[in-house]
């Protein structure tokens, strides 16, 4: 008797091999047989508590998100969306070197307004919804693991959080570390590794910042430092070094190859994996391609660096419930104020108020506040933003752009970005691409994924609230790249399942998980592929102390299923909540 048979499916299982038409069974968790049809075996010997007929579709492993910022979130939502949609069946918080632990008594606040300002996810929302009651990283953990959650979770141990612990002010201000500090640290990671952490996270990039200004304690840390906390990380247990590195913005072009060398240095000396942020900028458009080259040579020597790569442009949603080009303008503050949503579209549809707003002047943006001076980035950048339509499209042509369809109106090109962001009862969301867009589609994407150091990430789960929704990046895999994709070739469906289910649970040493074989854990996906689909993405306004955020959903999963318990029927949520804490190797 078996929990949950899967029958008549198309089997992709993750390792990266040809499809297979198979019935699956699941029993307490796992998977205890995957038989092949047409082969002369017999069938699946056995009835189920319940039985999912496949015939048509995949059945592939649950996808494994390496990536993102729930590391709040755990504490008021048991769903874990916008991932928990996308066929995700375990996270990865504690990215960027910003997490909630260790934390002084009193400090709460301190960090709530470095992940507030880093992550963009709203102060009001952690501090009404994070349930505090730990100081130490362990303690963290042991708060998490009294949830229960659609998806499984694992956590890293953030090293922003660790310096201003063991140091102090001293710590949070990005002074340098003596030698009595890095012990002190030293000691808090291997404890948090020894505790179950999945990995140890930092950021050096100058574009993470906290919400007062300040870069994120560990933006300059010396290598002593680096190499203290790494060698502490490998002394806990079996863990990942992430980083978002200098220069990962285009900030600094010499940087990045400064920073490989000394990640091969360390990977070989703890004999243990890097894996950094890696995209394509404008600065200069063909450095990923060298950062790839180093990685693979260091591969080759012994040094494990795998590059976190985006399934697609990495960038800005624009639209008038979000950010957008008139924010600051007198007009639309005085009627954002005064009038409820639906009373605001109206307002802004009226002809009268969109030539008021047209004509004014921004009011002072806040010059520690990222993207504040909306108008002046929008300005310069109408040649790049475009519609993205319904279902999106983010490889649009060059006559999808602003600029290019004002041209074609004969009209001021922010009147037609006013009347753009006015569609759908002024919902609607245009893009604009900071990275991986240099020669305006995917080839470097492409060639990115292909390679073989390259890992998917940086979807970002949980953050970026008003500005982006790359939580979808699984189900984008699935539609653009290996059914839909038309300005250029796309990828295998077997290779596309493989990077974001296999080839990540084995980067954080996840094996129990992400191919479909007997033995291994039973998180899966049954997906319509010809239904699939990714649809706009939408302002909610869901978060604690009424919060709002970007969420994106999908259609055609006909199920998924965490730890043989089906979480998501026909995408709706089934109500079930399997998902658990993920210890690592200790």
């Amino acid at each position: 008797m078996f929990d949950l048979k899967i029958t008549g499916g198309t089997v992709v299982d993750g390792t990266g091999a040809d499809r297979f038409c198979a019935d699956v069974a699941v029993k307490d968790g796992k998977i205890v047989q995957v038989r092949r049809r047409g082969q002369g075996d017999p069938p699946l010997d056995g009835n189920a508590a319940e039985t999912i007929d496949a015939t048509g579709k995949i059945v592939a492993p649950g996808f494994v998100d390496i990536h993102t910022h729930y590391d709040g979130q755990v504490s008021w939502d048991s769903l874990l969306e916008p991932s928990s949609g996308h066929g995700v069946t375990t996270v990865v918080t504690g990215n960027c070197g910003v997490g909630f632990a260790p934390v002084r008594p009193g400090r709460e606040d301190w960090l709530i307004g470095l992940m507030e300002g880093v992550e963009d996810i709203p102060g009001s929302a952690l501090t009404e919804g994070i349930t505090w009651g730990w100081e130490s990283y362990p303690e963290y953990l042991d708060a998490i693991e009294k949830h229960k959650f659609a998806v499984d979770v694992g956590s890293q141990i953030a090293h922003g959080a660790v310096r201003a612990y063991a140091m102090g002010e001293r710590g949070a201000r990005n002074e340098p570390a003596s030698p009595d500090d890095i012990a002190a640290m030293a000691r808090i990671v291997q404890e948090g590794v020894e505790a179950g952490a999945l990995g140890f996270s930092t950021s050096r990039t100058l574009g993470h910042r906290a919400i007062d200004g300040e870069p994120v304690p560990g933006t300059f840390a010396a290598e002593d430092e680096l190499f203290g906390l790494g060698r502490a990380m490998a002394a806990g247990g079996r863990a990942v070094f992430e980083l978002a590195p200098q220069g990962v913005a285009g900030e600094d072009i010499i940087a990045p190859r400064k920073e490989l060398e000394w990640m091969r240095r360390l990977s070989a000396e703890i004999d243990r994996p890097i894996s950094f942020g890696m995209i394509q900028v404008d600065a200069a458009p063909d450095l990923w391609r060298e950062q790839l080259d180093i990685s693979a040579a260091a591969h080759a020597a012994g040094s494990e660096l795998y590059p976190q790569i985006a399934a697609r442009p990495f960038g800005m949603l624009f639209g008038f419930p979000g950010h957008h080009a008139f924010t600051h303008r007198p007009t639309f503050r005085r009627l954002k104020a005064q009038c409820s949503r639906e009373e605001l579209a109206d307002r802004l549809a009226e002809p009268a108020v969109k030539a008021a707003i047209l004509a004014e002047d921004d009011l002072p943006p806040d010059p520690n506040k990222l993207f504040d001076n909306m108008f002046a980035l929008v300005q310069y950048s109408l040649g790049r933003i475009y519609a993205l339509g319904d279902p999106p499209d983010y490889e649009p042509t060059e006559d999808r752009t602003v600029e290019k369809i004002a041209s074609e109106r004969g009209e001021d090109p922010l009147s037609t970005l006013y009347d753009l962001m006015l569609k759908d009862n002024a919902t609607s969301m245009l893009m604009l691409p900071f990275y991986n867009y240099f020669y305006g589609n995917h080839d470097a994407i492409r060639e990115m994924l292909l390679h073989p150091a390259g890992v998917v990430g940086l979807s970002d789960g949980g953050a970026h609230c008003g500005m982006i929704c790359d939580a979808s990046y699984p189900t984008f895999l699935l539609t653009h790249w290996a059914r839909d994709r038309r300005r250029g070739e796309r990828l295998q469906l077997e290779y596309v399942v493989r990077k974001q289910s296999h080839d990540t649970a084995q980067l954080f040493g996840l094996s129990d998980r992400g191919v479909i074989e007997v033995g291994k854990k039973a998180d899966i996906n049954v997906i319509d592929m010809d239904a699939l689909t990714l649809h706009p993405a939408r302002m909610a306004y869901d978060l604690p102390a009424g919060g709002q955020r970007l969420v994106q959903s999908a259609s055609g999963y006909t199920a998924t299923i965490v730890s043989g318990v089906i979480t998501r029927c026909n995408s709706i949520d089934t109500g079930a909540r399997p998902g658990r804490l993920v210890r690592g190797a200790r």
